[in-house]
């Protein structure tokens, strides 16, 4: 069993994302929300081509490649600290073990169903609780004890939700612009993942 593909995969996707997160684009969202997404196409494509064992050994591989990502990015100063507080490291990694293992889980139930529904399902599925898992523990205010003196009052402030909506802390406007990121590629990942598939499978004349 070839795990390389796959493994390289989403060690390239973790490590872009880490960079790109740090460039913001518009007023919610940073550019490693348009590359994070796609770690779940790999999970997902590891699970349907060689199966639940090795989408998990390829989550597994991404939360290292992630955990030194966070590592590395706690040793470099910006101008208002390190680019990654031990909360953002934290949410971080929760968030994406429980999010792509219950992705790996879905996916597992739904595979003899019908070819969309379990990358699909799992997919939203996994993208809303990671999604909830990271802002919560990266900004919310009731998890200020995980690390005191990391000052995210800025995040705490009361906007009105995405600009429009009632008022509400600003995270949860980064959050949902995030999701609404995720849930958007995910539909449309459902093309590559259909190609892959198709072509991966089909038996060679």
């Amino acid at each position: 069993m070839n795990l390389l593909p796959g493994v390289l995969a989403m060690a390239v996707i973790v490590t872009a994302s880490n960079i790109l997160v740090q460039f913001p684009m518009g007023g919610f969202l940073t550019w490693g929300a348009l590359t994070y997404p796609f770690a779940f196409l790999v999970t997902d494509l590891t699970n349907r081509l060689q199966g639940v064992a090795a989408a998990r050994r390829v989550v597994l591989a991404g939360f290292a490649v992630g955990l030194l990502c966070s590592a590395i990015g706690t040793r470099v100063i910006g101008d208002f600290g390190p680019l990654v507080t031990l909360r953002i490291a934290v949410g971080s990694g929760v968030a994406f073990l429980t999010a792509q293992l219950l992705d790996v889980t879905i996916f597992d139930r739904l595979r003899g169903s019908v070819w969309w529904r379990a990358p699909l399902i799992s997919t939203l599925v996994g993208s809303t609780l990671d999604t909830a898992l990271f802002f919560s523990i990266a900004f919310s205010g009731a998890l200020i004890w995980l690390e005191p003196g990391n000052d995210v009052s800025w995040a705490g402030a009361a906007t009105s939700i995405l600009g429009v909506g009632p008022l509400a802390p600003f995270w949860v406007s980064l959050a949902l612009a995030d999701l609404c990121t995720k849930l958007g590629i995910a539909l449309l990942a459902l093309m590559p993942f259909r190609m892959i598939v198709a072509k991966m499978t089909t038996p060679v004349a």
